[in-house]
């Protein structure tokens, strides 16, 4: 008897997804639960698991558009046996003990034994790390996600050995050539075109501009950074503070924290900051909910785990779904200057840019300081002139000022 695995329900909005990689291949023998393929919706990367044990046969291919409730695959009983009682019990047992003790030693291997997953491969080819190298946690030994990253970490760059002689090396380019490349869009990409597009057409978009001297901040991240992280556990980067002046600021400027829903304003109590982070697939923007309730350490740590997520497509709907005001930093990848688009249904977004050492004048003297860019776009149907500006003025005030950042006045 054999059963079909279809597209589950991934979200209310989502009615389609396309199959990115197969985990497993056509004929394996499968476990019940076990990862045999990813899916990717316009928002999020998902695992398809296995509902019974059994042979594989697959039904789509790498990169097909799939609706939801579609066939993906079908599972065949015969291949792996599903683990009879006792045996169900000792696996359990040793997971148990894997989840407080190191990994033991397998006695035997299988042909999944070193292999990575198309994921971990990827960052094992990009790092230079062999499979062979890296110690597989998934099952039968192979070599997951996070065996890669944590292979990754530990290993230097001067220590990092080739890519597997069996990866193709890329065809060198000619000189004077004038190849073409076609590449199917990621559903990701489309809905943020999508998205883009409409923001400008839909709404009255408007941005103004500010430059903050950064250099009290920067003084004080300097006295205070390695006695942060040592308490923490994280480094004290801007983003924190630029969290904390938003939130400070918006309790005086409150619709800039609103939003237009049909013929009424919605108004928000709380904050919940979109922070936009460029992503393997494509920009996303995870949330840290209640911005406005959390210490400098917890918006660390909030961002960190967010990054590290969004790096490893590992983010859920609900941490990308809502948010109510977006930073952006385009500073990391060096720009100076921008007009960021409003992230819909939101009616204001922040763009930080890269810091720079310019002369000013303070107090009648001209003084070499890093200074800042500071752009924000709104939306002039819910946000006045006044409120913008006096809004990006608050801001400036704040950062230039930490204490009052921190004592919130």
């Amino acid at each position: 008897m054999s059963i079909e695995i279809k597209v589950p329900p991934v979200g209310e909005s989502i009615t389609e997804v396309v199959l990115s990689s197969w985990i497993k291949n056509d004929g394996d023998a499968v476990e019940m639960d076990e990862v045999i393929a990813e899916l990717e919706s316009d928002k999020a990367t998902f695992e398809l698991t296995a509902e019974q044990a059994g042979t594989l046969r697959t039904v789509a291919q790498e990169g097909d558009t799939l609706a939801i409730g579609a066939v993906v695959c079908k599972i065949e009983d015969g291949g792996a046996a599903p683990a009879a009682p006792a045996e169900k019990e000792e696996k359990a047992v040793v997971a148990e003990e894997k989840a407080v003790s190191p990994v033991a030693e397998k006695t035997g291997d299988s042909y999944a034994t070193g292999t990575p997953s198309p994921s971990a491969g990827k960052i094992l080819a990009e790092k230079g790390v062999a499979p062979a190298d890296v110690k597989g946690s998934g099952v039968d030994g192979r070599i997951t996600k996070e065996d890669a990253l944590n292979a990754e970490k530990a290993q230097p760059k001067a220590a990092a050995k080739p890519a597997p002689a069996s990866a193709p090396a890329a065809a060198p380019v000619v000189a004077g050539s004038r190849n073409e490349r076609r590449q199917k869009m990621t559903p990701l990409r489309k809905t943020v075109a999508k998205r883009l597009v409409a923001v400008k057409s839909e709404t009255a978009m408007l941005t103004t501009f500010n430059e903050v001297d950064m250099k009290p901040i920067m003084d004080l991240r300097g006295k205070y950074k390695d006695k942060f992280k040592e308490k923490y556990g994280v480094g004290l980067g801007f983003m924190s503070f630029f969290t904390k002046a938003v939130c400070e600021a918006l309790k005086d400027f409150p619709s800039v924290n609103a939003r237009i829903d049909g013929e009424e304003i919605v108004y928000n109590d709380f904050v919940d900051v979109s922070i936009a982070v460029s992503a393997p697939k494509g920009l996303v923007v995870p949330i840290i909910r209640n911005a406005e309730s959390k210490s400098l350490a917890e918006i660390e740590k909030s961002v960190v785990e967010l990054a590290t997520k969004a790096r490893d497509n590992k983010l859920s709907l609900e941490e990308m779904t809502g948010g109510t005001f977006t930073i952006t930093n385009g500073g990391v990848f060096g720009s100076m200057m921008s007009t960021p688009i409003i992230n819909s249904p939101q009616s204001a977004i922040l763009g930080m840019h890269n810091i720079i050492e310019r002369p000013i004048a303070i107090k009648g003297e001209v003084v070499v300081r890093p200074m800042m860019y500071l752009a924000l776009s709104y939306d002039h149907r819910i946000i006045d002139g006044r409120e913008s500006v006096g809004f990006l003025v608050r801001v400036k005030q704040l950062l230039e000022d930490p204490a009052r950042l921190l004592l919130g006045v």
